[in-house]
């Protein structure tokens, strides 16, 4: 009986952190069109999604882009399904970077559920990305 109660509160438990923890993702084209902005469809700006959204342009290469690499990963962890953290190689994915006139990366686009994003570039510390996540996303944690 106890090892059958052990057994069940294992599987809630795990099912419970999955259900809270999710990852960035990473985007290419097709992916970018379902859950973004379909710009092949509607060539004016149009967030696609329902829940505010961090995307992340970067480059293997890029040494600031290494850098923030894990806060945004710990703001994924720790938002949880309050937003979602999409990433976008730029090398990989140039047609997405010339969408929006991406010259320099890092290059971040903070979306909120009513699509109107905020473009920055360059280094922030997780303060700095927790603070323009509390400030323009509106997600508190």
């Amino acid at each position: 009986m106890k090892r059958k109660l052990l057994m069940i509160t294992s599987v809630l438990m795990f099912g419970i952190a999955t259900m809270f923890s999710q990852n960035e993702i990473h985007l290419n084209d097709a992916s970018f069109k379902k859950n973004v902005w379909d710009y092949s469809q509607n060539s004016s700006w149009k967030y696609e999604g329902n829940k505010p959204i961090i995307i992340d342009f970067y480059a293997d290469w890029c040494r600031p882009c290494k850098m923030i690499a894990p806060h945004l990963k710990a703001i994924q962890a720790e938002y949880g399904n309050k937003l979602q953290v999409y990433k976008i190689n730029t090398d990989k994915n140039p047609q997405l970077a010339n969408l929006f006139k991406i010259r320099s990366i890092p290059t971040i686009l903070f979306v909120p559920a009513d699509g109107n994003f905020k473009q920055i570039v360059g280094y922030r510390s997780k303060e700095q990305f927790e603070e323009i996540v509390q400030t323009v996303l509106k997600v508190e944690k």
